[in-house]
């Protein structure tokens, strides 16, 4: 192999590049995902704005609790897409040492769901517009804490999309990797929120301590899932669960960072060490 036909790590992020770009899916996902919180940020905003107290920028993550599902397909896409068409082959034998990959998938699926997320948060600000023109109001960007909303959704987005790229590297093939994703993105809340009810709900001999006790180790279990992690990010200054620990802003992004960093090294280790197709 001569000097210039070596896998460079920017020509392995070129070639990933062109491959996502080249993928129908691809812009079908983005346009969807700006489309759909759009429109849906302008329903909710809509159905609010008779409200006495109607605030049109509290609106403005009313639909990223759903918007994050494209970004997570695409990731999704982007890490089984090698193993689904069998061009793994190829790929691997021009990049012998594997994980260069599986870096370059990283940063050409961060760099357009990036874009694509300005451009989702961008339509949400514009689905509130009506509804504040309808009550003659102006939405205040620059209020306290709206920009940290506005950065936390970019990088919720940006998130869920690396996580769907780790889940599917790791499964290789897009059915389990779908299934596993959205059992921890979509399912794993729901049945941590079912614990909650029942743990609040009539005590079936369970004393108030430890109603509230059982309340505080699932909630606190909640606050480092990627969702609730996400949640948080969407709240000036981070929320919290009752009863769980208050780990701010910046502690709510490193949990969604370690739950992208995590299932990405096991990938990468899988992948340099264990057989292509196991």
């Amino acid at each position: 192999m001569t000097p210039t036909s070596r896998p460079t790590f920017g020509r392995v992020v070129a070639a990933e590049w062109t491959k996502l770009l080249g993928l129908r899916s691809t812009v079908a996902v983005a346009v969807a995902t700006v489309v759909v919180t759009g429109l849906l940020t302008h329903l909710f905003a809509s159905s609010s704005s008779g409200d006495p107290g109607f605030v049109p920028t509290r609106h403005l993550t009313d639909a990223l609790p759903l918007s994050f599902v494209g970004p997570m397909v695409l990731g999704v896409l982007v890490g089984t897409g090698e193993f689904s068409t069998g061009t793994f082959r190829s790929t691997f034998a021009a990049v012998p040492r594997r994980w260069p990959v599986l870096a370059a998938q990283a940063v050409v699926t961060a760099g357009l769901v990036l874009v694509v997320a300005v451009a989702t948060v961008g339509a949400a600000v514009l689905g509130i517009l009506p509804a504040a023109a309808s009550r003659d109001l102006t939405p205040d960007l620059a209020a306290a804490g709206t920009g940290q909303v506005l950065v936390g959704a970019i990088a919720y987005l940006v998130g869920t999309a690396l996580l769907g790229l780790a889940v599917g590297a790791l499964l290789r093939r897009p059915v389990p990797a779908l299934v596993t994703a959205f059992g921890v993105l979509l399912v794993l809340p729901v049945l941590l929120g079912m614990a909650v009810e029942f743990a609040t709900g009539p005590p079936v001999g369970l004393a108030p301590g430890d109603v509230r006790t059982s309340t505080a180790v699932v909630n606190t279990v909640s606050t480092f899932t990627p969702v609730e992690a996400g949640a948080a990010l969407l709240v000036p200054g981070g929320g919290a669960l009752d009863g769980a620990p208050r780990v701010g802003w910046a502690g709510s992004a490193l949990v969604l960072a370690g739950w992208v960093a995590v299932p990405l090294a096991v990938a990468a280790h899988r992948l340099r060490r264990r057989d292509l197709a196991s």
